[in-house]
């Protein structure tokens, strides 16, 4: 093989590798789609409505504003609940579901 094909060869490979790279990137960028996102951000998904669903069971019913993957309390997720009372609570689950913490949304209310 000639100088000349060698370094097209390496040259496309490394064209290639950075392109997989960026592929990469992007995918994982992408997860929030399937409720697989970053602490911050809205949950969508089975997943996320598996949380909603666990997090009003564990208060009693109300509303469920807002999923997120949370890292907080050694939660997997953080679900802010509207109760019926009209008070608003977060409850931290952990990748099975089970509730870690409820936290009001005032100090008054505090940590259960």
């Amino acid at each position: 093989m000639s100088k000349r094909i060698q370094k097209f060869v390496v040259g496309l490979a490394a064209l290639a590798a950075f392109g997989l790279g960026g592929a990469a990137i992007a995918g994982a960028a992408g997860e929030g789609e399937k409720g697989e996102n970053d602490a911050g951000e809205q949950a969508k998904g089975p997943e996320a409505e598996r949380a909603k669903a666990a997090a009003l069971e564990s208060t009693g019913g109300g509303r469920a504003n807002a999923v997120e993957r949370d890292s907080e309390n050694v939660a997997t997720w953080e679900v802010e609940v509207t109760k019926r009372d009209g008070k608003t609570v977060d409850v931290r689950l952990d990748q099975g579901y089970k509730v870690v913490v409820t936290e009001g949304d005032t100090e008054a209310e505090g940590a259960k």
